[in-house]
């Protein structure tokens, strides 16, 4: 048994020498360390905490915000500049549509003018044809047919204005802007007269950007919702729309005067 011990005891000195050198050379050697795992520290910037005060001291995440708020600028700049030119673009194809539609008007008119010449001349020959053969005289029969065109020209203002009120009513919930004077605005001069009404129509639109109890109406409230949402503004629809209105109304007048007139004859 003794034996045993000095065996055991022979044994631990010699691999305690061989230990102790390994230990040592391992802490003085920096290229044997051991493993750790790497923590990764995320610099991500959110957008909730853009106007934290927490991050005022670091500059880093000074840095990301500069970043940030510069991208995010430059995408507005961006944006702010293809909506110029697409309401450049807008307004000169609303302009253009405008000019044809003031054109075909004049148009319309002198023809209606030339025919409206044209039938009292022929009046005029019926009148001295009738004094002729004795049933009236030419005085009488051009009163009576004096009164008959103003009357009839007068239903047909009152129609018209009715008629140009109600189509721009239907324009986007115009009807409900009561902060125009529709009655004032729409006269026996400008019922049928498409700049007249596109002036309107513009008049009310603009009105919704200006005035903040505008900006609460139905009409407004559309147009707003229409710019934001559409490549096309409100205002170039709503201003073809008026000028459909006053073609609509000049039509209405125009049937009820010549209805009127023919009754007036009989």
């Amino acid at each position: 048994m003794k034996l045993q011990y000095t065996k055991i005891l022979l044994f631990f000195f010699p691999l305690n020498i061989l230990v102790k050198p390994s230990y040592a050379r391992s802490e003085n050697n920096p290229h044997i360390t051991p493993r750790r795992s790497q923590t990764i520290i995320s610099r991500v910037l959110s957008e909730c905490d853009i106007n934290t005060s927490i991050y005022n001291n670091d500059a880093d995440m000074k840095s990301v915000k500069e970043n940030f708020n510069r991208h995010t600028s430059q995408r507005f700049e961006e944006y702010e500049k293809r909506m110029i030119t697409q309401r450049k673009k807008c307004k000169e194809q609303c302009d253009k549509d405008i000019q044809k539609i003031i054109l075909k008007d004049k148009i319309d008119k002198s023809l209606a003018e030339k025919v409206e010449q044209g039938c009292l001349r022929c009046g005029f020959g019926l009148g001295g044809v009738a004094a002729g053969v004795g049933i009236f005289g030419a005085i009488a029969v051009n009163e009576v047919k004096k009164a008959a065109l103003v009357s009839a020209a007068q239903k047909g203002i009152e129609v018209g204005m009715a008629k140009a009120i109600d189509e721009l009513g239907k324009i986007v919930e115009l009807r409900e802007f009561n902060l125009i004077n529709w009655d004032a605005m729409v006269t026996s001069t400008t019922y049928n007269k498409p700049m007249d009404l596109v002036k309107i129509v513009s008049n009310a639109y603009y009105k919704c950007k200006e005035s903040t109890v505008a900006e609460e109406t139905r009409f407004c409230l559309a147009t707003k919702a229409w710019d934001e949402q559409s490549s096309t503004l409100a205002l170039e629809t709503i201003t073809q729309e008026a000028a459909k209105a006053a073609g609509a109304a000049r039509e209405a007048a125009q049937t009820v005067e010549k209805n009127s007139y023919n009754i007036g004859k009989c």
